[in-house]
């Protein structure tokens, strides 16, 4: 008997796949704000990053979030992301 598949996302700075619960999702709303979401179950259009300000910066420098959440992102969203990380602990 097979055991129940685990969900892999794709981390938008690293580029490696890791389970999804390790991961912190980056949603856009319907509304058009992109904003973090620390329990998984908002609506809105999510990408996922690893829990690291590395790969943060890294998505910033190659725009990865801007290109999965298909919106243009302010220097000043990203502030409060970094913000909102660093409170989570990370």
């Amino acid at each position: 008997m097979a055991g129940k598949k685990i969900p892999m996302r794709q981390c938008l700075g690293c580029r490696e796949m890791k389970n999804k619960k390790e991961m912190l999702r980056v949603i856009r709303t319907p509304e058009g704000d992109v904003c973090l979401d620390a329990t998984g179950r908002k609506n809105g259009r999510g990408a996922y990053i690893c829990p690291s300000m590395e790969c943060l910066k890294a998505a910033m420098k190659n725009k990865g979030i801007e290109r999965s959440l298909n919106v243009s992102i302010p220097k000043e969203v990203y502030d409060l992301l970094a913000e909102e990380m660093k409170k989570l602990g990370n």
